[in-house]
């Protein structure tokens, strides 16, 4: 069955390992409850407000402890009793307490809100303790571990003057927003980068880029043509004319010269070859006049065309009759 009265701070364990943080919540509720004159030896309080202390007390320790300390009727009693068995912890708390506060440093954490709880649990315990950490140690700890890298910035906070640790923090703490805030801007459009174009002009850019690669739209038939040639240039340019290898010029070509003769040879006869074929085939396809079929043909020789120059004028005009 759970407790009908809820725990107002956590329970003193058995092994007396929250003693020191167990005894300060205790002080700290008898005294808003008006208790706390009940657990000072000093003082003379009435019995009703000593049963209530007790009822509070005893409500906040382990079962174990409660069976052990069921005959106490007075708190003052038995604080003292409980302080006595387990007053050591604070010497086991500000031991690792100070060995924390050695090796705490402002460079290994990620973050000045992780230091500054880590800085504030740390002083904590050894102020419980017993130990007192003022804010001037608090600065030069901050300051004193700083990152290397930052020593420009660790001298200029120094040359502030702060004197209270809190302040110091508030201005870190801005900082570190700021730095993130010129990080994001960097990282969405860095230096030297052209600014994000409109959607219009995007869409635009990507239809038109799609028409030229897919073949959609007009004219998908002479993009296709022109990167068709683009790439037979290319092939083109890259073919070494004296030995015919690819993949680069004809400069830089180091094949044995009697084999880029035999290879320039060759390429001389196959254009003898592609020639000579050209012309037969030109010849063999012409239309000649045929005569086949004409029976009435007037036959000439050359004395139809040569005059005798004895030939009288009078045997001329008889033969043209």
């Amino acid at each position: 069955m759970s407790n009908l009265a809820k725990l107002e701070i956590p329970a003193l364990d058995v092994s007396g390992k929250n003693y020191m943080s167990w005894a300060v919540g205790a002080k700290i509720h008898l005294r808003g409850n008006g208790l706390l004159d009940t657990i000072d030896k000093l003082e003379t309080t009435s019995d009703e407000k000593k049963a209530k202390a007790m009822i509070f007390l005893l409500h906040h320790i382990d079962n174990s402890l409660k069976e052990e300390y069921i005959t106490k009727e007075d708190p003052a009693d038995l604080l003292q009793s409980l302080k006595d068995r387990f007053d050591h912890q604070k010497y086991v708390i500000l031991s690792k307490a100070k060995h924390e506060w050695l090796n705490l440093r402002f460079q290994d954490y990620k973050s000045v809100g992780e230091y500054n709880s880590a800085m504030f649990r740390n002083t904590s315990r050894m102020v419980l303790c017993g130990q007192e950490v003022s804010d001037f140690n608090m600065i030069e700890k901050t300051l004193q571990t700083f990152h290397s890298g930052n020593i420009i910035l660790q001298q200029q906070y120094r040359t502030k003057g702060y004197t209270t640790y809190s302040e110091l923090m508030q201005v870190i703490l801005v900082g570190e927003q700021n730095n993130q805030l010129v990080m994001l801007n960097h990282q969405t459009h860095p230096t030297g980068s052209s600014p994000f174009p409109e959607a219009n002009v995007a869409s635009s850019s990507q239809n038109n880029r799609a028409e030229r690669v897919c073949g959609h739209g007009r004219g998908r038939g002479r993009g296709r043509q022109i990167d068709v040639g683009r790439e037979a240039g290319k092939q083109k340019e890259t073919v070494c004319y004296k030995c015919g290898m690819k993949n680069y010029w004809a400069k830089t070509c180091r094949t044995p010269r009697h084999l880029a003769d035999l290879y320039r040879a060759s390429q001389n006869a196959k254009k003898k070859d592609k020639r000579k074929n050209f012309e037969t085939n030109f010849i063999s396809n012409e239309t000649r006049p045929s005569f086949d079929g004409i029976s009435d043909c007037t036959h000439l020789d050359i004395a139809d065309f040569l005059v005798d120059p004895e030939e009288s004028t009078e045997t001329k005009r008889l033969k043209s009759m």
